[in-house]
C-alpha cells in the first residue's frame, strides 16, 4: 500500500479530465485560444527583432519600420484577445464541471439516505459539497488549461527555433525537463501537505457545525467555553497547515524560477558567443533570444498553478470517494416497475422472510433472520434494547435500505419491485427527532404536500394539536424558524411534525417513539394527537417508552437482531420473559397507561 497515495493522485487526476467531456467545446476551444497566442507570440518576436535589427544594424527610420511595428502591434491585441477568449472559457468550463458534479453530488447523497449521513459528520459533509466543489475551480480554469499549453506553446517554439539554430534548439530541449522534474520533486511534498490541510479543515467544518447545533445546550450545561478554545486550537493547526503549504509553494516558485533563469542565461551565452564569433547573424539572434523566456514561461506558469489546483485535487478524492459509494438500494429501471394503484389501505399486508442486515460491509449485524407479518390495519409494536435491530426494520421498510438476506413483500409482491416514490407516497414516518427546515411554519408542514393550500394545513395543525402555539407566533403560519427547529420547542416541533403526517394522510403509519424527551404536558398533547392519527391506518410503532405500546394489537420483542417473543402486552408481562424485564426496568405501567 505504499504506492496508494500516488495511486490515488493517478486516478483522481484521470476522473477530474473525463469531467471535461461533459464541456468539451469550451476545453477545446481554451486549448485552441492558447495555441494560437503561442504562435501569435512567434510572430510579436520575429516582428520586434525585425525593427530592433534595422533600427540599430541597418540605420532605418521610423517610417520605414512603421508597417512591420503595425504587425507587432496588431498581434499583441490579437494575441490580447485570444488570451482575453482562453480565459473565458476556462472560466466557462469550470463552472460548468463544477455545477455538474455538485449536482451529481446532493443528488447521490440524497440517494444514499439518512443511513449512509447517520455514519458521517453533516459538517464534513456540507464543507465538501461547498468549498470542495469550489476549490476545483482552479483546477479546471487554471490547471487544466496550463497543462495544454505548457505542452503545446514550447512545441510551437522549438519548430520554429530549430531550422534556425539547431544548437540552441538542442538546449531548449534538453533544459525544459528540469523544470518538470523539479515540479514533480516538489509537488510531492506539496501533495502531502495539501491533503493534510483539507483534512484539517474538514474536521473543523465538522466540529464547528456541531458545536453551533449544540449550542444551546453548550451554555446550559456551561461547557461553551471549553468548545471556544478546541475551535480557536483548531483554527490554529489549520492555520500552521496552511503556512506549511505556502511554504512549499513559494519554495517551488523560487526553484522553478531559478531554474528558468538558469536555462535562458545558458542560451543567451552561447547565441552570444556565436554571434559574437559571426557564427549567427544578428536578427535570428535576437529573434531566439527573445524566444527563449517565453518557452520557459508555460513551464513556470504550470508549476505555480499546479500548486493552485492541488487544493481541488485534495476536494476531489473525497468527493469521488462519496460518489462511489454504492447505494442501499437497488434502482431497477422504471420500465419495471409495478404500480401502486392496486394498494389500498384495505389490501396493504407486508411480509418479512426471514431478513438480514448488516452495517459496515456486514462486520456490525442489525438483522439475522427476522420474519414478520403485518396484517391491514394492525397495530404492530417494535420494542427491545438498544442496538436490537429496531430502527433498521423501519429503514428497510422507508426503503432507504434494501435487504443483504431474505425479502420482503408488499400483498405477495416484491417491495424492491414497487416504484419509489410511490412506495413512500403510501407512507408517513415521524422519527424521534423530526427534522424541520429554515422557512415558515406553512412551509415545513407543506414539505408533505406542497399542492396544499393553507386551510389544509391548518385542518392538519388542528388535529396535531399544534394551533394552540402557531397561533400565538408573530406571524401565524407565516412565522420563520431556523434550521433544525430553531426557536421552537421539542414539543412544538413534534408537533409540527404529527401535522404533516395529518396533511399527507397516507394509509401506512411509523412512529419511532414521537413523545421521547418531552414534558409530561406535551406528552399529553401529542399522544391525543397520536390516537387521532392511528384510526383507519396500518401502524408501526418502534417504542423506547412501553407505555406507549401496551394497546398495539400485536408486540415484538428483538434482541441482538431477532425477534425473541411475540404477543399482546399483558401475555408478554406474564411470560416473564425479556419483555417482563424491560418492563420491570422501566419502573411499570400505571393503569391509567393500560
Amino acid at each position: 500500500m505504499d504506492d496508494s497515495p500516488r495511486l490515488q493522485v493517478t486516478t483522481v487526476n484521470r476522473r477530474l479530465v473525463q469531467q471535461t467531456r461533459l464541456a468539451q467545446f469550451d476545453f477545446l476551444l481554451t486549448v485552441i485560444l492558447n495555441l494560437l497566442g503561442g504562435i501569435l507570440l512567434v510572430g510579436q518576436a520575429y516582428y520586434l527583432s525585425q525593427v530592433i535589427n534595422r533600427v540599430f544594424l541597418e540605420q532605418h527610420t521610423l517610417a520605414e519600420v512603421q508597417s512591420l511595428l503595425l504587425m507587432f502591434f496588431g498581434l499583441s491585441l490579437l494575441r490580447a484577445a485570444f488570451t482575453w477568449g482562453s480565459e473565458v472559457t476556462a472560466q466557462r468550463l469550470a463552472g460548468q464541471v463544477k455545477n455538474n458534479l455538485r449536482n451529481r453530488l446532493t443528488a447521490h447523497l440524497l440517494a444514499l439516505g439518512p443511513t449512509y449521513a447517520h455514519g458521517e459528520r453533516s459538517g464534513e459533509l456540507a464543507n465538501t459539497a461547498v468549498e470542495g466543489i469550489e476549490s476545483l475551480d482552479a483546477y479546471f480554469s487554471q490547471y487544466l488549461p496550463q497543462l495544454a499549453v505548457a505542452a503545446l506553446v514550447p512545441l510551437t517554439i522549438l519548430a520554429v527555433v530549430f531550422p534556425l539554430d539547431l544548437t540552441t534548439g538542442l538546449v531548449l530541449l534538453f533544459t525544459a525537463p528540469l523544470i518538470p522534474i523539479f515540479m514533480i520533486l516538489i509537488g510531492n511534498l506539496a501533495d502531502k501537505m495539501t491533503r493534510r490541510q483539507w483534512t484539517t479543515l474538514s474536521r473543523m467544518s465538522a466540529h464547528f457545525l456541531d458545536v453551533l447545533q449544540g449550542l444551546t445546550t453548550l451554555k446550559i450545561l456551561g461547557r461553551s467555553r471549553e468548545q471556544a478554545e478546541t475551535i480557536r486550537r483548531l483554527s490554529y493547526r489549520l492555520g500552521q497547515t496552511t503556512m506549511s503549504v505556502l511554504r512549499v509553494a513559494f519554495l517551488s516558485a523560487l526553484v522553478l524560477e531559478w531554474v528558468a533563469t538558469l536555462s535562458t542565461a545558458i542560451v543567451a551565452v552561447e547565441i552570444g558567443l556565436r554571434l559574437l564569433y559571426g557564427r549567427l547573424i544578428f536578427a535570428d539572434a535576437l529573434f531566439i533570444l527573445i524566444l527563449a523566456p517565453e518557452f520557459y514561461l508555460p513551464l513556470r506558469m504550470l508549476g505555480a498553478r499546479f500548486h493552485a489546483g492541488m487544493a481541488g485535487l485534495a476536494a476531489a478524492n473525497r468527493i469521488f470517494e462519496i460518489l462511489d459509494t454504492p447505494l442501499p438500494i437497488a434502482i431497477k429501471d422504471r420500465s419495471g416497475f409495478k404500480k401502486l394503484t392496486g394498494l389500498l389501505p384495505s389490501s396493504f399486508s407486508i411480509q418479512f422472510s426471514h431478513v438480514h442486515y448488516a452495517y459496515d460491509d456486514g462486520l456490525r449485524p442489525a438483522l439475522n433472520g427476522v420474519s414478520l407479518t403485518i396484517a391491514p390495519g394492525q397495530k404492530i409494536a417494535l420494542v427491545g434494547p438498544s442496538g436490537a435491530g429496531k430502527s433498521t426494520v423501519a429503514h428497510l421498510l422507508l426503503r432507504f435500505i434494501d435487504p443483504q438476506q431474505g425479502s420482503i413483500t408488499v400483498n405477495g409482491a416484491p417491495l424492491s419491485a414497487l416504484d419509489l416514490s410511490g412506495w413512500r407516497a403510501q407512507l408517513a414516518w415521524v422519527p424521534q427527532q423530526p427534522h424541520l427546515f429554515y422557512g415558515t411554519i406553512a412551509e415545513n408542514i407543506r414539505l408533505a404536500r406542497p399542492e396544499a393550500s393553507l386551510a389544509e394545513v391548518i385542518q392538519a395543525a388542528q388535529l396535531a394539536s399544534a394551533t394552540s402555539f402557531i397561533e400565538t407566533l408573530p406571524q401565524g403560519y407565516d412565522t420563520l424558524i431556523g434550521e433544525r427547529g430553531l426557536r421552537l420547542s421539542g414539543g412544538q416541533a413534534q408537533r409540527l411534525a404529527l401535522a404533516r403526517v395529518f396533511l399527507k394522510n397516507a394509509p401506512f403509519l411509523i412512529l419511532d417513539e414521537a413523545t421521547a424527551n418531552l414534558d409530561p404536558e406535551h406528552e399529553r398533547q401529542i399522544q391525543a394527537a397520536i390516537e387521532r392519527l392511528l384510526q383507519g391506518r396500518t401502524v408501526l410503532i418502534i417504542a423506547h417508552r412501553l407505555n406507549t405500546v401496551v394497546n398495539a394489537d400485536q408486540i415484538l420483542v428483538m434482541d441482538k437482531g431477532k425477534i425473541v417473543e411475540s404477543g399482546a402486552h399483558h401475555a408478554l408481562v406474564s411470560g416473564g420473559g425479556l419483555y417482563h424485564r424491560l418492563v420491570a426496568a422501566y419502573g411499570g405501567i400505571s393503569e391509567h397507561q393500560r
